[in-house]
C-alpha cells in the first residue's frame, strides 16, 4: 500500500511546519503551498493526494475557492479548511460549500490526528466502501426500499453526504424513517467502523438530559453512585444522532451548542472539559425555523445543527413504493411470527392500500400490515382486514391526490411470491415492476426507465442481475 500523500495550503511558515511535522509522524508524506494559485497548480499535476488542509485566508484569494475546485475536479478528495478561532459561521460557511470537516486556530494536535485518520479512512476505501456498505446495510436487516424517483434521489443524496462531517438535520413526518435515513449515513461514511448511538431527545427527563449527555462523576449530585459515561463519549469516533431535537428545553440548547463549537465536553462533578469526535446527525418532524420565530429555538443552534439538510417525503408522495414495502414488511412479519406459509395481499387490498394517504406513513404501514395479517385468514389478507376505513384519513394533502395517481392506476398487482426467504420475494417484486414497466412501454428500455425513475444504464443493470437474456426476454426491436 502506497504512502498517504496529503496537500498543505497555508500562508504561515509556522503552520505550514507544524501540520507537516504532524503528519510526518503519521506516516503521511506533504506537499506544501503558501498561496492558492500554487495549490492548484499541485492539485492539476496528477499527484494522488489523498487529503487537503486549507486556510481560509490566502494571500492571493480565498481557500472557499479551493474547495470548490476541489468539489467540481476532484470531488473524492477529502478537504478541510483551518479557521480562526471564535470564525464558527466561516467555518459553517465552508462546510455548506463542500468541505468535508474544519480546524480552528490555535490547531489542537490530536483533534488533527482525529480528523486526517476519517479522512485518510474516507479517501482510501471510498471505492470499496459502498460495496461492503451494500452487504452490511443487507445483513444487518435495514435497507432503504423503493423505486420511485423520490426515494432514488434520496439514495443518491445519502451517498452524497456520507462524506462529509457537517452536522446534518433530517425532516419529515412521523413514520418516514428518520432512524434509518441516519443510519445509511453513517453505514456509508468512513465512521461505519465505529459506534451509532440514537437518543429520543423528547424521552429524557429535562433534570437528567445533562448527565445523559455529558456524563457526571461519582457523588456530583443526589443518586450518583458510579461515575457515568454520556453519550457524546459513547459516541466517541462514531455518530450521534439526536432525534425529536426540537423537545429540548433552552438550558439544554445552550450546552449542546457549546459542545458541538468547541468539540468537547464537560462531565458534571468536573472542571477538565473531555475532547470528543463524533459526526452530529439530528431530526425533527417539526418545523425547526417556526420554532426559532416564536423563540422556542435557539437560532444558533438552528444554524449549527442544519448545515445540510435532508427531506424525507412522505409515503403518499411515493405510493408506487408501497407494493414493495408490503412485500418487505410482509416478509418480516413472517419471520417473527414463524409461520410457515407466506402471508400474501390479495389484489383488492393491494390496491386499497395503493390509494389510502398513510398519515402515519411507513410507520402506519407496517401497523396496519401486522393488525391485518392477525385478522386473515390462512395469510391470505383482503381489504376488510386492513381495515382502513376505521383508520385516520388526516393529511396534510388532498387524499385525492394520492387516488388520481397515474403511476397507481397502472401498478401490476399479481403479489403471490414464492416463499423462498426476503431475498427471492424482493427480487420477485423488483422483476415484476420492471416486467410492467417494459411491457407497458412496448420494450423500450430508456421509456421503460424512465417510467420507473432510473436511468437507462442502471436498468441495464437490474436486468443482468436479475438474469433477463435479452434473445430470449425481449422482442428483437430494442433500444
Amino acid at each position: 500500500m502506497s504512502t498517504p500523500l496529503a496537500l498543505i495550503v497555508d500562508d504561515e511558515p509556522d503552520i505550514r511546519e507544524l501540520l507537516e511535522i504532524t503528519l510526518n509522524r503519521m506516516n503521511i508524506d506533504t506537499v506544501t503551498a503558501s498561496d492558492l494559485n500554487s495549490a492548484k497548480q499541485y492539485l492539476h499535476t496528477g499527484k494522488p493526494f489523498n487529503l487537503c488542509l486549507t486556510d481560509l485566508r490566502l494571500p492571493d484569494g480565498d481557500g472557499l475557492d479551493l474547495v470548490a475546485e476541489v468539489g467540481a475536479t476532484m470531488p473524492n478528495l477529502p478537504i478541510a479548511v483551518i479557521t480562526a478561532y471564535g470564525s464558527m459561521e466561516t467555518a459553517i460557511f465552508a462546510l455548506k460549500a463542500g468541505a468535508f470537516d474544519f480546524i480552528t486556530k490555535p490547531i489542537n494536535l490530536e483533534t488533527l490526528r482525529q480528523l486526517t485518520k476519517t479522512a485518510l479512512k474516507l479517501s482510501n476505501t471510498n471505492s470499496e466502501l459502498h460495496g461492503a456498505t451494500t452487504q452490511r446495510l443487507h445483513t444487518q436487516n435495514f435497507e432503504l426500499l423503493g423505486a420511485s424517483p423520490a426515494i432514488q434521489n434520496l439514495r443518491t443524496l445519502i451517498r452524497k453526504v456520507s462524506r462529509t462531517q457537517a452536522p446534518i438535520h433530517i425532516t419529515g413526518e412521523s413514520g418516514t424513517g428518520k432512524e434509518l435515513v441516519a443510519r445509511l449515513i453513517h453505514a456509508q461514511g468512513p465512521r461505519q467502523e465505529h459506534p451509532f448511538i440514537a437518543v429520543n431527545c423528547g424521552a429524557i427527563p429535562a433534570e437528567l438530559m445533562e448527565s445523559e449527555f455529558f456524563g457526571h462523576k461519582k457523588g456530583s449530585f443526589t443518586g450518583a453512585i458510579v461515575d457515568k459515561q454520556g453519550l457524546f463519549q459513547a459516541a466517541e469516533g462514531g455518530t450521534l444522532f439526536l432525534d425529536e431535537v426540537a423537545d429540548l428545553p433552552l438550558h439544554m440548547q445552550v450546552k449542546l451548542l457549546r459542545a458541538i463549537q468547541e468539540k468537547s465536553v464537560r462531565p458534571i462533578g468536573t472542571q477538565q472539559e473531555l475532547p470528543v469526535n463524533v459526526n452530529l446527525i439530528s431530526a425533527t418532524h417539526k418545523n425547526l425555523s417556526q420554532l426559532v420565530n416564536t423563540g422556542k429555538f435557539r437560532q444558533d443552534l438552528y444554524y449549527r445543527i442544519h448545515v445540510i439538510e435532508i427531506d424525507i417525503p412522505p409515503l403518499r408522495d411515493h405510493a408506487e413504493d408501497i407494493p414493495i414495502l408490503a412485500t418487505y414488511l410482509l416478509n418480516r412479519l413472517a419471520v417473527q411470527n414463524q409461520l410457515t406459509k407466506q402471508p400474501v395481499l390479495t389484489d383488492a387490498a393491494q390496491l386499497a392500500l395503493c390509494k389510502y394517504s398513510f398519515p402515519g406513513n411507513v410507520r402506519e404501514l407496517s401497523n396496519i400490515l401486522e393488525r391485518a395479517l392477525a385478522l386473515s385468514e390462512a395469510g391470505i389478507i383482503k381489504p376488510k382486514d386492513l381495515n382502513l376505513s376505521s383508520s385516520s384519513q388526516a393529511t396534510k394533502t388532498n387524499p385525492q391526490e394520492v387516488k388520481n395517481n397515474p403511476q397507481l392506476d397502472t401498478l401490476p398487482l399479481n403479489n403471490h411470491y414464492p416463499t423462498t426467504g426476503l431475498n427471492a420475494s424482493l427480487e420477485q417484486v423488483e422483476r415484476q415492476l420492471i416486467t410492467h414497466a417494459l411491457e407497458t412501454t412496448h420494450w423500450n428500455r430508456t421509456a421503460a426507465a424512465k417510467k420507473l425513475g432510473i436511468s437507462p444504464r442502471a436498468l441495464r443493470y437490474r436486468l443482468e442481475k436479475l438474469g433477463f437474456d435479452p434473445d430470449t426476454n425481449f422482442p428483437t426491436r430494442q433500444v
